[in-house]
This record gives structure tokens, C-alpha cells and sequence, in this order.
């Protein structure tokens, strides 16, 4: 997985367009890429971006333009994922591509090509979507309450995870540790926009690319935690919240979760 927070560079320096074309031909040489524009409401305008910004790596893309979950169940949604290198999912609005597209027979043939390797990346809410439980809508800004964060399920691509897009730059770290409050087994990715982090299962490492930071919170030794008794309004307690801050160059073990710097 490739996960965005969003705005990523797409002509100036598009080191994470790169990340993912190097990735899509590693998997497979010579297959396009799969562009899936559900998130926006203006899908051929998101499509032409991403055409145009992967031309000049030389990658082809091709549309998956899925407006209904009629056209989401229909036998050519689940074709739309043969022979192409990796998927793409723009930018718009989460909860429509969980809306239109989960449960149906395009989202298990996601779920299949995932596990036989594809590259699957997204940026804002093709980011969002990424994890089992998603981060739908929340308040930024403000003090961790149990109504700062609302949550919806997710597109099951990363089981143990919750993540957040545009982070440093919305002031969204209240909302993700509500969020990892109120799932404390899930890890809290925040993304900076122009920034992705790259998973890798098989390895069980995440990476950083890109020029922002990626904030980590493993709340698994989560001690003190009034998320189950306080009011929706009332500010949380939280302690023994596990913080990393990773940039370019360094990364996070995912199963004993401890950051280190990836020599590559």
C-alpha cells in the first residue's frame, strides 16, 4: 500500500508518483494502473490529472469510473482489476467509496488482487478508506472528546490500523487520539499532506516517503482511558499513548512497532 495524506506533488517533484509507478512495475512490468475516481464528484476532471501526472513516468492508466453500487456488483466491476499493475483511489469523499463500493463484488476482487500483490495506493480520502475502521469525519482542533471522531467501517485493507490525511496542516492529532481511544489495538497513522507511507505486509514494515511527517500513536499500553464513561462533549484522559514522529528515511516494525531508520 501506498497511503497519501493528500495535496502530493504531481509535477514539480512527484517523488511519491514515482514510489508508486517503481512499485506497480516491480509487481508487474508492462501493466497499467487503475485509476478509481468513486471519491469525486468530478471524476473524468480527477481522472485527466492522474493520466496526465503518470505520463510522464512513461505509466499507463486506465478509468474505473463507478458512480452506483449497481455498477459496483455488475461481473466487468470485478474485471476492472485483471491485469493491471496497481490501483489507484483519488481524492473526494470517503464515505462514498465505502458507500458505493464496499460489500460488493468490486471490493472483494480489491480485497483478492491485494493479496496477490497488487499495488493498491490512495491519496486523502483514497487514504482514509485504506484501513477497517475509517476516520469518516471529525473535528479538528480540538481537545480529544469522544465526539471529536466519527467513525465508520473501512475498506479492510489494513485491519490494524486508523488513519488520518492532511494532518499536520488541518491540526488533526485530537481527532486521531479519540479515534485510537476508542479502537486502542488499532495504530494511529497521521499523514502530512505531500507525505505517504508505504506497507509492505510481507515485511511487516512501514516506510516514509515524501516531505512532511508521519505521527504514530500505538495506544496498546494505554493505562488510564475514560473513553467509556465520559460524556460525547467531555475531554478524554489518556495515558501511556506511545508517540512516533517519522520522516523520510525512517520507518516503523510493525509488529513490535519500533521506529527505525530504513537505509535505503
Amino acid at each position: 500500500m501506498v497511503i497519501i495524506g493528500g495535496h502530493e506533488d504531481k509535477f514539480g517533484h512527484p517523488e511519491i508518483l514515482q514510489r508508486i509507478t517503481d512499485l506497480a512495475r516491480e509487481y508487474l512490468p508492462n501493466a497499467p494502473l487503475a485509476v478509481v475516481t468513486t471519491a469525486s464528484r468530478q471524476g473524468t476532471l480527477s481522472f485527466e490529472t492522474y493520466h496526465h501526472a503518470f505520463s510522464q513516468f512513461g505509466l499507463e492508466v486506465v478509468p474505473v469510473c463507478i458512480e452506483t453500487r449497481g455498477e459496483a456488483s455488475l461481473p466487468h466491476a470485478r474485471q476492472a482489476l485483471k491485469k493491471v499493475a496497481g490501483v489507484f483511489f483519488t481524492g473526494g469523499d470517503q464515505l462514498r467509496i465505502t458507500s458505493v463500493l464496499g460489500g460488493t463484488l468490486f471490493h472483494q476482487a480489491l480485497l483478492d488482487a491485494w493479496k496477490g500483490g497488487i499495488v493498491v495506493a490512495g491519496t486523502s480520502a483514497g487514504a482514509s478508506m485504506m484501513s477497517r475502521t475509517m476516520i469518516m469525519a471529525g473535528s479538528a482542533e480540538e481537545t480529544p472528546a469522544r465526539n471529536t471522531v466519527n467513525m465508520s467501517p473501512g475498506m479492510g485493507l489494513w485491519s490494524d490500523a486508523v488513519i488520518d490525511q492532511h494532518f499536520s496542516q488541518r491540526g488533526r492529532i485530537g481527532r486521531l487520539l479519540a479515534a485510537v481511544a476508542q479502537n486502542p489495538e488499532a495504530l494511529g497513522v497521521g499523514i502530512d499532506e505531500n507525505t505517504a507511507v508505504v506497507v509492505r505486509p510481507a515485511s511487516h514494515q512501514l516506510t516514509v516517503s515524501g516531505d512532511g511527517t508521519v505521527l504514530i500513536i500505538d495506544g496498546r499500553l494505554c493505562g488510564l482511558n475514560n473513553v467509556s464513561e465520559a460524556r460525547p462533549e467531555e475531554p478524554l484522559t489518556l495515558s501511556h499513548m506511545i508517540l512516533h514522529v517519522l520522516s523520510r528515511g525512517y520507518g516503523l516494525d510493525l509488529v513490535t512497532r519500533e521506529p527505525f531508520a530504513n537505509p535505503s
